[in-house]
């Protein structure tokens, strides 16, 4: 199997959450891990949310897997 990213976590979007790609192609906007790892298992891929977390075929842009938006702006 090769080492290279098959799955990107691109960065927090500004109104939450974050796209998911596998190949080039979106799958989804994920609002946590457990949707991440949701959105693999429908495109055949199974891992475990500690798997999708570390796995060298899973890029997390714009922050790793426990970063899923913008801090609150504060008034």
């Amino acid at each position: 199997m090769s080492e290279h990213p098959v799955v990107v976590v691109h960065p927090p979007q500004e109104e939450g959450g974050r796209r998911v790609t596998v190949h080039g192609e979106s799958i989804g906007v994920a609002m946590n891990l457990l949707d991440v790892v949701e959105f693999l298992r429908r495109a055949g891929l199974e891992f475990d949310e500690n798997e999708a977390s570390v796995s060298p075929l899973v890029e997390w842009r714009g922050g790793g897997p426990s970063y899923w938006g913008p801090e609150p702006r504060r008034p």
